[in-house]
């Protein structure tokens, strides 16, 4: 997908501090100061243009929420919907996913999602896959005893090479849909990426793992 440039992005979002963090290691170990409420904290890495998060943080007012997404151009649009919901209880980063372990000490994070993440199906690009066992560290890292991941896509490979890769890594396997559209669970908030691939006819593939 072409992302289309917006020169203006990062001055807007710095317009908006009361809902963008923009200086997350000063943070690390100290994330309950940046919300109203000591709650539990879930992050979505890779928020794009923030459907989900914000959808969350309005039906989860005990839960404190961040997305964080890399491209200015992308998550400017995800400050419009922040700004638009006024929650107290979703904050944004415009970061790299990469240095998580950066910006959180160890237990901060209660549940890491990863919705739609890009596939990089090329085996010469495994290592940036978000499932990669090296981000599983990472995550291993901030979450609390037991985190959680809850992981969504529309991609068959990606989907099946994250189970193994949950798996090698000692991950418990709470729950697996290969059809979530037409599964059981209850309470599904969609992104925007997961309303445009199911228009399309795609199966929607969605697990929950479990740090042991």
């Amino acid at each position: 997908m072409r992302l289309r440039n917006k020169p203006w992005a990062k001055d807007k979002l710095e317009q908006y501090p009361q809902y963008v963090i923009t200086s997350p290691q000063l943070l690390k170990g100290e994330w309950n100061n940046a919300f109203e409420l000591k709650q539990p904290l879930h992050i979505e890495i890779g928020t794009e243009r923030g459907r989900f998060i914000t959808e969350m943080a309005k039906a989860n007012p005990h839960v404190n929420y961040l997305g964080i997404e890399l491209q200015p151009s992308v998550i400017v649009t995800a400050l419009e919907r922040v700004i638009e919901a006024d929650v107290t209880n979703l904050k944004l980063l415009n970061a790299n996913a990469a240095d998580v372990t950066e910006y959180f000490a160890k237990g901060e994070v209660d549940r890491v999602y990863l919705n739609f993440s890009d596939p990089w199906p090329k085996k010469r690009h495994e290592k940036r896959r978000l499932t990669y066992k090296t981000f599983l560290k990472q995550y291993e890292d901030i979450l609390i005893d037991q985190g959680e991941i809850h992981f969504k896509t529309d991609n068959q490979g990606l989907f099946e090479y994250s189970l193994t890769s949950f798996s090698e890594y000692g991950l418990l396997l709470k729950w697996v849909s290969l059809d979530l559209h037409n599964s059981d669970f209850e309470g599904n908030i969609m992104t925007e990426y997961e309303e445009k691939f199911s228009n399309k006819g795609n199966r929607i593939y969605r697990s929950e793992v479990k740090y042991r």
